[in-house]
């Protein structure tokens, strides 16, 4: 089945067949953008009209060897819905069942270890609001403490206590997660993310050299965060103006994550 462009390209989509799509373009930008790591790190996506159902990449596969057709369709208990010859990364089945099962808007999981924002999810500061890209996320990111490698079920509890609302959750020495509504609005917050933990090291790096680091005032913080996560009044998802040119990009690059 050749999904034509107009559909990938479509924040809004919500059959199986381009969300696979999406999904696969999903981890080639991840990897096009340096955040990926080798065959673990995990993205997932809700299966339309199922509370129980999400697709989860190949334990095996780099991201940039992932494509439409290669996913496995896991419930909430970690069982394969359909058949397929690969496993799943336990860990990614503990972080993201925990995700879709208490967060009904959470139709896309993304969770990364990109050194920039493992980085910052080691410092006692956290991410500062060093600059515009960061200060989006300031008063909307859950915080979670390192527990291990997530390979325990009872894990998913506090996970879900420590995202609460927020679509951003740091895991403390870890890494980062996202929540999106599409699988757009998760990449483009991981995307930012990341860029803007890049940012804070490089200004705590001249900070060490013996520059003094400028934050702006919290009122200043604080109406920026709101400006950001209001939308200006736009009701459609974040990243929903950038996936377009996304999947051109990605396109260009090589179209077979589309198989």
């Amino acid at each position: 089945m050749t999904i034509p462009f107009e559909a990938i390209a479509n924040p809004e989509a919500h059959d199986e067949p381009t969300l696979r799509a999406q999904l696969a373009a999903c981890f080639r930008l991840v990897a096009h953008f340096g955040m990926d790591d080798l065959i673990y790190n995990h993205i997932s996506v809700r299966v339309p009209g199922s509370t129980e159902h999400f697709l989860i990449n190949p334990y095996g596969l780099l991201f940039s060897e992932v494509t439409a057709s290669c996913f496995v369709k896991i419930d909430l208990d970690g069982n394969k819905v359909e058949p397929s010859p690969h496993p799943v990364n336990q860990a990614g089945f503990v972080i993201h069942s925990a995700i879709h099962s208490a967060r009904e808007d959470a139709v896309c999981v993304l969770h990364t270890h990109s050194e920039a924002a493992t980085a910052v999810s080691a410092l006692d500061v956290g991410l500062l609001p060093v600059s515009q890209f960061a200060m989006r996320y300031q008063g909307h990111m859950g915080l979670h403490d390192y527990e291990g490698v997530a390979l325990d079920t009872d894990e998913r509890s506090r996970l879900i206590a420590d995202v609460g609302p927020h679509n951003v959750l740091v895991l403390r020495n870890h890494g980062v997660l996202t929540i999106g509504r599409t699988i757009p609005e998760a990449f483009i917050l991981m995307y930012y993310f990341e860029k803007a933990a890049r940012v804070q090291l490089l200004a705590q790096s001249a900070v060490a050299a013996g520059a003094r680091l400028a934050l702006p005032p919290t009122p200043v913080t604080e109406k920026t965060a709101q400006q950001f996560n209001d939308h200006h009044g736009d009701i459609r998802a974040a990243g929903s103006r950038e996936w377009p040119a996304f999947i051109r990009l990605m396109d260009r690059i090589d179209p077979s994550y589309r198989d």
